[in-house]
C-alpha cells in the first residue's frame, strides 16, 4: 500500500522520518504543490494522501481521485478556514482539538474521522509540533482501522486567512493579549508580531509573560 505525506515545516519531516520507519506500506513526502503532481504523474497510487499542516488549495482533481485527509486544529465546523490556529488564540481560546478530516472541493466541509484535544499552550511553533506528533498517531489509527468519516454537526463559523500585515501589534491590548499575539506568530516561516516606527520595523518573538511585563526576543531593522 501507498502512501504520501504532504507537509511543509522541519517538525512535519523530522516525524514523518521517525514515524514511517515502524509503519507498514511505501512512503513518499513532498513538501511544495509541484513535488506532489510529479509524485502522482509518476505513477505513485496512493491510499491515503495526508495533509498534517499545507498552505496551498489542494487541485480538485487530486481531491477527487485519491482519498486525502487533512488535519485541521478547529472543532470543524467551527473554525473552517484559514490560519485556524491564529483566529482561535486571537479569540481568547485556551484549548482546541486536531481534526481530521476528508478533504472535497469545499474548505474544510468534509466528514470527520477523527478529533483529539490540543492544547494552545506555549509559541506557534510548539504547538504546530504538538499537532504534528498528534496527527501521526491519527495517521497510525486511520490506516490500521480503515475509519468511516462522518458528517460534520453544528453550526459552521468560518475563519479567514490573516495577511502579513495583520501580524501589526494593535493598540490598547493588555499585557496577556500582547503575549499571546506575539506567541500566535512565532514559527518558521510566519510573519513576525511587529510594530514599525517612522525609521524602523521592530518584529518580537520568544515572548515570556510575568506578571506585569512581558520580555521577548527583539529584531530592528531600518525601514525600506
Amino acid at each position: 500500500m501507498n502512501y504520501i505525506v504532504a507537509a511543509i515545516g522541519d517538525w512535519n519531516k523530522t516525524q514523518f522520518d521517525n514515524q514511517t520507519r515502524n509503519l507498514k506500506g511505501r512512503w513518499a513526502y513532498v513538501s511544495t504543490p509541484n513535488e506532489l503532481k510529479e509524485l502522482i504523474d509518476s505513477g505513485f497510487d496512493p491510499r491515503y494522501i495526508f495533509f498534517p499542516h499545507w498552505r496551498w488549495i489542494v487541485p480538485t482533481d487530486i481531491v477527487n481521485q485519491f482519498e486525502c485527509v487533512c488535519f485541521h486544529m478547529t472543532d470543524v465546523p467551527y473554525g473552517r478556514g484559514g490560519s485556524p490556529l491564529q483566529n482561535l488564540i486571537i479569540r481568547g481560546h485556551k484549548e482546541t482539538v486536531l481534526t481530521a478530516l476528508q478533504m472535497e472541493e469545499g474548505l474544510d466541509t468534509g466528514p470527520v474521522y477523527l478529533k483529539k484535544p490540543l492544547s494552545l499552550a506555549g509559541r506557534a511553533e510548539a504547538i504546530y509540533e504538538r499537532a504534528s506528533t498528534m496527527a501521526w498517531e491519527m495517521i497510525a489509527e486511520l490506516i490500521s482501522k480503515e475509519i468511516t468519516p462522518s458528517a460534520q454537526q453544528g453550526e459552521v463559523v468560518s475563519f479567514e486567512r490573516r495577511k502579513p500585515e495583520q501580524s501589526a501589534l494593535p493598540n490598547n491590548l493588555t499585557l496577556e493579549q500582547v503575549y499571546d499575539y506575539i506567541r500566535m506568530l512565532d514559527a518558521p516561516n510566519y510573519p513576525k508580531a511587529f510594530m514599525q516606527t517612522e525609521s524602523y520595523h521592530i518584529e518580537f518573538e520568544q515572548a515570556h509573560l510575568g506578571t506585569d511585563e512581558i520580555t521577548a526576543t527583539v529584531k530592528i531593522k531600518l525601514k525600506d
